[in-house]
């Protein structure tokens, strides 16, 4: 039987100090495809067993898919919303994938991509990908058990609950942006709800809705949130290089950038370094 550590890369963490406070990281920007999406992606097609499937992204999810099709003998059909960065779409074809433009936002290219007849996999709202995801959060607990606390970048919540789900109790931070926090909405109003999507990071973590399994999640596992501004996460992603030379995609900074806020009390926290995908420059 085929596994998902056949697939991707156990990444690795890293020791470190910043403002005078212990820290460890979480290198998953270094994994295949350069984000946390292939282990969901690899999950879901081990699980479908087909040869041809269907998804729509906003570029690191696309890349996954794409990847994982390729590891695994299948054929994918793309659909990206018009506001697609070039970096990220140009991966997606270059993987084999069938690429299709259309609409302005996920969710309009999510509706077209459903309309084939196609198994699709999901970004971030189904039982098989939070499973994948959840691998991330396994290894930092195998690899640093001594960690309290994990700062995650949130979208839709796939990865922030396979953290829930995997922290062995630990205290998890759900880092968004301030004008894209489908899920800091979502845990305010009870359920999802429809939020503006109007970030730098906008790319990665624009959901427009957060994923109803990952509320519930969030919700049964007593989740915090925490919003961070543009200015603090091209902040946090020009400091990730300029002392640690790590260079990531401004989701991947995002919490870092609630980390260095200082609010929250850990003796040791983790920061999930979750993807590495976008032309990258120091601001």
């Amino acid at each position: 039987m085929r596994t998902l550590s056949q697939y991707v890369r156990r990444t690795p963490i890293m020791r470190v100090s910043a403002d005078g406070r212990p820290l460890v990281f979480k290198l998953e920007h270094l994994q295949l495809t350069g984000s946390f999406k292939l282990r969901g992606a690899v999950n879901t097609l081990l699980s479908l067993d087909v040869s041809e499937v269907v998804t729509a992204s906003g570029g690191n999810h696309g890349i996954a898919v794409a990847q994982a099709a390729q590891l695994l003998g299948a054929h994918a059909t793309v659909f990206v919303p018009v506001t697609a960065p070039e970096t990220k779409t140009r991966r997606i074809e270059a993987l084999g994938a069938k690429l299709i433009r259309h609409g302005n936002t996920y969710a309009e290219a999510a509706a077209a991509a459903r309309e084939l007849d196609l198994p699709y996999v999901e970004a971030y709202n189904d039982a098989t990908v939070i499973e994948g995801q959840s691998t991330v959060t396994q290894e930092i607990v195998e690899d640093a058990p001594d960690v309290d606390t994990i700062f995650v970048a949130v979208g839709g919540g796939g990865l922030v609950a396979g953290a829930a789900l995997a922290s062995g109790g630990r205290h998890i931070i759900a880092v968004e942006p301030e004008n894209c926090c489908a899920m800091h909405n979502a845990l305010a109003a009870g359920e999802p709800v429809d939020s503006v999507v109007d970030s730098v990071a906008a790319d990665a973590l624009g959901a427009t809705r957060a994923g109803s399994l990952s509320l519930e999640i969030l919700q049964q596992h007593h989740v915090s949130s925490a919003l961070v501004t543009d200015e603090e996460i091209l902040a946090a992603r020009d400091r990730l290089w300029e002392e640690f030379r790590i260079a990531v995609e401004p989701a991947g900074a995002a919490a870092f950038a609630a980390f260095l806020r200082g609010d929250v009390s850990s003796e040791l926290p983790c920061v999930l370094l979750c993807g590495a995908n976008s032309e990258w420059r120091p601001s």
